[in-house]
């Protein structure tokens, strides 16, 4: 009992990869995506880093190349908050919002990093800049994390200050942040370079230890407004330098001649906080890299959000080792739960099946996967639940597409079911990750600790889309009026087709638009987008970050989890007996020796990926075994369906489109 049997997990990518133009287009949506990261870490370009060298000061990302710890990565995070949107009153966009979010590693211990960018518009807040700081805060008070303030901001970006003054999240809750973080005993630190104006000067007020540079000064109003108000000949620094905030009003407690020098003195700082608790909780363990290297998950996701993949696959490619405890394999196989090691340190894991599984009352047939189902959502409460319980975070890897629909799932109470499930993620204790791997649709986001269930952290993927349904079932809905029971445009006239063709298009193109991560990122709807490659960095980052402070957790001999495997072991049958026996189900021979290659769930049967993609086999033509020969669509999921046998496609069954059912044959291999 004191052990989990951590088990392998996963196969080499020669039995499960990808062809190399599914790499090609993942790694054009990941170079697109650095292109745009290196544009927000450039801020307003070379003239502006020229100018703030000019007086003497570093840049913000100097500053924090000199603040972590050598041979170790600052991971930012909200990096494209305000991507690609303009604002009255500035001819040029706002990078970042202005701000730099991240989580590093200072004298040992991880950190959160909240600094001004002082190469746009003098580190000044933008609409969202408040939202983005707090963001930053809120992960801090979560993990009690030390807080550290790199701080250069000249206040409000004033002709846009409706947007960024007065709300509830506006930038007044930052000051309420600072806060609540010192009433829960989180250290933090702050750094003054430069303009601290209005806003920019309460910021680091509350800090435990407060530094200021000879060339910072940190006032209420700027001398501009004074000279103006009170008719006063006064420079900034003569009103609020550090001759006055150290040494009269003590608003700071250390002045420093320059920025290097007030690195190194908050760095001193973090060394003398406790060190990280993180090796305790890894009792001995060392932290190991998975057996299957990260950079293969652009083999092992398809682009095509329609298609299914082994989520096991994932798993063995994210975990130490690749080794993986599942709990309650046999129930509710749509969804996968169980434990492993993140960076040495435990983690539950709850993610979704993409694979058809068994229905648990019918044997034999089949339901498409990346849907909640009864079990599994009873499952995935159950487990989350414990993990509560037991102290250990979750990690959710989300592929959803919502849950099921339809006479059967309400007869069940999916609705009540689903509700327990919001409930348990709705009182958790424990710290929760999201990673959104690919769709992220409905009430199934949600269900699964989507953004407004507040993980700590949420992640996305270049192939993430994020939204309530997709953009062609979007534009059905909205246009259903005009449309016939087929889904086609009832109109007669031509020039009306047309025109609900175009708006239906348009519709849909926008809503395409809006699914996009990177505009789910500038819209604060999920905090980072991460090339794959570096999906494991962040989850080892922010797995340790939940460890590094001592909190409520049970050792390993007395977790509810024992309890809960041993109450659900009744009748196990391990997940591989399952495979053989629906393989088993789907194999059969006619009199003339051909093989029926049947489909394993209900659903519509297609020969090509899109009315405009070419068949992937005709009749006539030779198969392997492993060759898809269709798809199987359930609730926009598609399933591969191999050939299963290597031979000749004699003929197929079914007509391109058509309804079938679970174990009807779709086509016949000589």
């Amino acid at each position: 009992m004191a052990h989990l049997p951590l088990r392998p997990i996963g196969k080499p990518l020669l039995d499960v990869g990808l062809p190399s133009e599914n790499q090609a287009a993942i790694a054009t949506r990941e170079t697109a995506l650095r292109a745009k990261i290196d544009e927000v870490e450039a801020g307003w370009g070379e003239e502006y880093v020229t100018r703030v060298h000019e007086k003497g000061k570093l840049t913000t990302f100097e500053r924090i190349q000199l603040l972590i710890d050598p041979g170790t990565e600052f991971l930012p995070f909200n990096s494209l908050v305000n991507w690609g949107r303009s604002f009255k009153g500035s001819k040029k966009l706002a990078p970042g919002a202005g701000v730099v979010n991240g989580i590093a590693t200072v004298e040992g211990r991880r950190v959160v990093v909240i600094a001004n960018d002082n190469t746009v518009a003098s580190g000044s807040w933008w609409p969202l800049s408040p939202e983005k700081i707090e963001r930053a805060q809120q992960l801090a008070l979560r993990l009690k994390l030390p807080v550290i303030y790199l701080v250069d901001c000249s206040g409000l970006f004033l002709p846009e200050q409706a947007l960024a003054f007065p709300g509830r999240t506006g930038a007044g809750h930052i000051f309420r942040m600072n806060s609540l973080l010192a009433a829960s005993g989180v250290p933090q630190i702050a750094g003054v370079f430069g303009d601290c104006i209005a806003g920019g000067g309460y910021m680091p007020i509350i800090s435990d230890r407060v530094y200021m540079t000879e060339s910072a000064y940190m006032v209420i109003a700027g001398a501009a407004l004074i000279r103006g108000a009170k008719s006063l000949k006064l420079t900034s620094l003569d009103i609020g330098g550090p001759e006055v905030h150290v040494h009269q009003s003590a608003c700071a407690d250390e002045r420093v001649p320059d920025d290097p020098t007030a690195i190194t003195m908050i760095r001193r700082e973090i060394a003398r906080l406790p060190s990280s608790a993180a090796p305790f909780y890894r009792a001995g363990v060392e932290v190991a890299p998975p057996r299957f290297d990260p950079s293969e998950l652009a083999s092992v996701l398809p682009v095509d959000h329609r298609m299914a993949y082994d989520m096991r696959e994932v798993i063995a490619r994210l975990v130490d080792d690749s080794l993986f405890h599942e709990v309650l394999a046999d129930r509710g196989r749509e969804m996968i739960t169980g434990v492993a090691r993140i960076g040495g340190l435990y983690c539950g894991i709850i993610a979704n099946n993409l694979l058809p599984t068994e229905h648990p009352d019918e044997p034999g047939r089949m339901r498409a996967g990346g849907i909640l189902y009864q079990q599994g959502i009873a499952k995935i409460s159950a487990f989350s639940r414990t993990c509560n319980e037991d102290g250990l975070p979750v990690l959710w890897l989300q592929d959803i597409a919502g849950f099921d629909i339809g006479v059967e799932a309400e007869a069940l109470g999916l609705l009540g079911y689903g509700s327990s499930l919001i409930y348990t993620n709705s009182t958790n204790r424990v710290p929760m990750i999201t990673v959104l791997m690919r769709k992220a649709s409905g009430a199934g986001y949600y269900a699964m600790a989507g953004l407004p269930y507040e993980p700590v952290l949420q992640l996305s993927t270049t192939l993430t889309r994020l939204a309530v349904m997709e953009g062609r079932t979007l534009a059905i809905a909205a246009f259903n009026t005009k449309l016939d029971d087929d889904f086609e445009i009832a109109a007669t006239d031509p020039v009306e087709r047309e025109k609900i063709q175009k708006a239906m298009e348009d519709t849909a193109a926008r809503i395409e638009a809006d699914m996009d991560p990177v505009s789910a990122a500038a819209r604060m709807d999920t905090d980072e987008v991460v090339p794959l490659h570096r999906l494991r960095d962040y989850l080892v980052a922010a797995v340790e970050a939940v460890w590094q402070t001592p909190r409520p957790v049970r050792n390993p001999r007395i977790w509810s989890l024992h309890d809960l495997e041993l109450l659900a072991r009744g009748s196990r049958q391990s997940q591989k007996q399952v495979q053989v026996e629906v393989a088993a189900a789907l194999t059969a021979t006619d009199s003339e020796g051909l093989s029926a290659v049947s489909v394993a769930t209900d659903g519509t049967f297609w020969r090509r990926a899109s009315p405009r993609d070419p068949y992937f086999v005709l009749e006539g033509q030779q198969v392997e075994a492993h060759t898809t020969i269709g798809l199987i669509e359930v609730m926009k999921t598609f399933t591969p369906v191999k050939a299963g046998v290597a031979g000749k496609l004699q003929r197929y069954a079914v007509a391109d489109g058509a309804s079938v059912q679970a174990g009807a044959p779709v086509a016949w291999i000589a």
